[in-house]
């Protein structure tokens, strides 16, 4: 798992700090927008119209990011490594500004923890290139975009943003891109961008848009045509909500000639194995176990290892309402609140195990056999 470090130069000038106020989920400032139809009813689930939101973000934030990965490959592409020597890319800040901008203007009582800060981007000289990517996403007010409105909405999901406290917080979770490591080498590697939202202490709704899987059905990707003319994979995204189940779709329309075809939602949870690609990021991992494609994907906590909430929480909803199960080693459920200040970093016992909850009922002691496949990254034995 990456460990993000960043500079200790200024962030974005004289930040406030907030303190989250307890304030109604059910007042939306805009209407919200989204291509895709959700597949239950408003009335089964609470935050509908919050997931619907982040589905059409989400969605989008996607888009964005198969556009700035051409570009990579061209002369204007520019790949930065952080202090520890993680790549990041416009992307990895674009993304992060569209859902903080729209998420802000719909929700504004909820605040974002994400993984970026916006030094990085000034200091790198970047803050155009974000503006631009950003300015051709966004759906939401009909003025133009400044730099300030971009670094402000980077920030505003960043370090020391909101100072939480012991009490349970209602908060978005957001990894903008889990696996950058894959995005930067090209159009066959998987990664995520993933949305998750906690209502007081629970985790309650989550979105994974991966615009590179492949069906398991298909031998080959279903394929779209991108903004530019170029053809690129349709890929998959992968919803859930409390008591509502684990869903997945194709993350894009699909369209022949001028018929715009429908998505059809299937619900996940069967525990199936079909393949095991473990080249990719905690949120890809989450994916293929909620998907059937692998039984467990496996953490381990080292002494220098920080655990990062945006790697985890919207996997472990969609893990959990797919039939699975997602626990430290000694068998209890993620605390999200173990950071009571900021919500950024977890303290599991020994480390995280994700099942399809066959492995979990073996490990105690019950006579079931079951074939595993594990995920397990690939510095996780050394």
């Amino acid at each position: 798992m990456d460990v993000l470090i960043h500079s200790a130069t200024s962030r974005f000038p004289n930040p406030r700090l907030h303190r989250p106020s307890r304030t109604s989920l059910r007042q939306c400032v805009f209407s919200v927008r989204s291509s895709f139809n959700l597949p239950f009813q408003e009335q089964k689930a609470k935050y509908y119209e919050h997931l619907q939101a982040a589905v059409g973000v989400v969605e989008r934030a996607c888009r964005l990011c198969v556009d700035v990965q051409k570009s990579l490959f061209s002369s204007d592409g520019k790949i930065i490594q952080k202090m520890d020597k993680t790549p990041v890319t416009v992307a990895d800040f674009g993304v992060q500004a569209l859902i903080s901008l729209e998420m802000s203007k719909l929700f504004p009582s909820i605040p974002l923890v994400a993984e970026e800060d916006s030094a990085f981007v000034r200091e790198n000289n970047l803050v155009d290139a974000v503006v631009e990517v950003v300015s051709d996403k966004t759906i939401i007010g009909d003025k133009e975009l400044s730099q300030y409105d971009v670094l402000k909405a980077i920030d505003r999901g960043g370090k020391d943003a909101y100072l939480f406290g012991p009490e349970p917080a209602t908060y978005w979770i957001l990894d903008p891109i889990d696996g950058t490591r894959g995005f930067v080498k090209g159009s066959e590697a998987l990664y995520v961008v993933g949305l998750a939202l906690i209502v007081e202490g629970e985790i309650v709704l989550g979105v994974m848009g991966c615009p590179n899987w492949q069906d398991e059905h298909s031998g080959e990707f279903n394929k779209v045509q991108g903004d530019a003319g170029t053809v690129s994979r349709s890929g998959t995204i992968m919803i859930s909500h409390v008591g509502c189940g684990t869903w997945r779709t194709k993350l894009w329309d699909l369209q022949i000639g001028n018929t715009k075809m429908d998505h059809n939602w299937t619900s996940v949870g069967e525990k199936q194995i079909l393949l095991l690609p473990a080249c990719c990021g905690s949120l890809c991992k989450y994916l293929m176990v909620a998907s059937g494609r692998a039984s467990v994907f496996i953490v381990r906590a080292r002494t220098k290892t920080i655990i990062k909430v945006w790697d985890h929480a919207v996997g472990v909803i969609c893990i959990s309402e797919a039939g699975g199960r997602v626990t430290d080693w000694k068998g209890s459920q993620l605390n999200f609140a173990a950071d009571q200040i900021e919500r950024r970093v977890l303290f599991p016992s020994g480390g995280i195990l994700v099942t399809n909850d066959r492995m979990h009922i073996n490990t105690r002691g019950e006579d079931k056999k079951c074939v595993i496949r594990v995920v397990i990254p690939e510095n996780a034995l050394a």
